[in-house]
């Protein structure tokens, strides 16, 4: 199996490449100074053709040329690639992910399949990058699965972590506001989504209810021990593009005043900041003031979509304190967290083999 590509970097390969997902995925790898895209693969009706050909792209920015050539190949078939990145859907997800990790490659995975194993990370990198340590717990040998969360619970955990750090959260309860490219290629069907808002996704509110317990849990002999704070979701799929916005509001110990609040996210930095990993944003978690800030459109890109913006900081009268944030659920909901913690694997070196190139 290669290790390093011609230029040094480690060459990666993305399965599911021409969903939506598949394709921020490949967009993102483009000048990727550590990765270097190598390798396209989906389903069967689009195996042997150019990435250009078999890919309708839907993304404003242009395909990347490093791309439009690759010959898509099986999802199942074996690979070269060190690393692959899984845009697969969670129906066949989770065996070819197996088999991959089983040949010795590391999987970051996209899909639901493998979030909730007692073995495998659910990662968030500024928020629990501790949970790595059950990559040694995997029976792959030299390959591992990593999975990134929902987007909507990436966006919760982003926002929650500096609280629940400093002060510790106790109860939550969040209402989601999430655009229709989370549902993917097609997506939702125009005459459904426009001048509507439809109070039901489809496994999104159990996913916020149990992944964010066990982001937020820690390392136990039989794996993570789900924190112990309850969270309450209630999700719905409004006319938005790209941008998931969170109406949340929390509970927090030892009553901070509002301005500690505030302090906590604009000082927060994590792991990938203190690494200074290359798809990290510098604030991971930026505070807006403002009566009607974030919105998503105005919001979504910040940090090049891979940070949180929250605002809106006030009591509640139920359970103490309120905000709204918004996350780009593409980029930093899916693609670009993915890539991030494959960024934060390869810096903590917790695959053998598995280095960054040498600056």
């Amino acid at each position: 199996m290669t290790t390093r590509a011609v230029d040094g970097r480690i060459p990666v390969g993305v399965l599911g490449a021409t969903g939506s997902v598949g394709q921020r995925m490949v967009s993102l790898l483009e000048g990727h100074p550590w990765f270097r895209l190598e390798e396209v693969a989906a389903s069967e009706r689009s195996a042997g053709k150019r990435y250009a050909e078999a890919v309708r792209w839907v993304l404003p920015t242009r395909m990347p040329a490093e791309a439009a050539d690759l010959l898509v190949r099986p999802a199942e078939a074996g690979s070269e690639a060190r690393i692959l990145f899984s845009a697969l859907d969670a129906d066949v997800a989770g065996p070819l992910e197996e088999r991959h990790a089983r040949a010795g490659h590391l999987v970051v995975s996209n899909a639901r399949s493998h979030r909730m194993d007692a073995d495998v990370p659910l990662l968030v990198p500024e928020v629990n990058a501790e949970h790595l340590e059950l990559l040694l717990r995997q029976s792959f040998r030299s390959g591992a699965i990593v999975t990134n969360p929902n987007c909507s619970t990436i966006g919760l955990a982003l926002a929650l972590h500096p609280l629940h750090q400093r002060f510790g959260v106790e109860r939550v309860l969040v209402t989601t506001l999430q655009a229709v490219s989370g549902a993917g290629l097609p997506g939702v069907p125009s005459l459904v989504a426009l001048d509507n808002v439809i109070p039901f996704i489809a496994g999104e509110e159990a996913k916020l209810e149990t992944e964010t317990l066990k982001i937020f849990g820690r390392l136990g002999e039989g794996g993570i021990v789900p924190a112990s704070l309850v969270v309450s979701a209630q999700c719905n799929r409004v006319p938005v593009v790209d941008g998931h916005t969170l109406c949340v509001s929390v509970s927090l110990r030892g009553a901070p005043s509002l301005e500690e609040v505030r302090e906590a996210w604009q000082t927060f930095e994590g792991e990938p900041q203190r690494l200074r990993l290359p798809s990290a944003p510098p604030r991971p978690v930026l505070f807006v003031e403002g009566d009607d800030v974030p919105q998503p459109r105005l919001h979504r890109d910040a940090g090049d979509g891979m940070a949180s913006t929250v605002g809106r900081l006030r009591r509640c009268p139920i359970l103490g304190y309120r905000f709204v944030s918004v996350t780009h659920n593409t980029v930093r909901g899916a693609a670009g967290g993915s890539i991030l913690c494959a960024e934060l694997v390869v810096a903590q070196r917790r695959i053998e083999g598995l280095e960054a190139p040498e600056e």
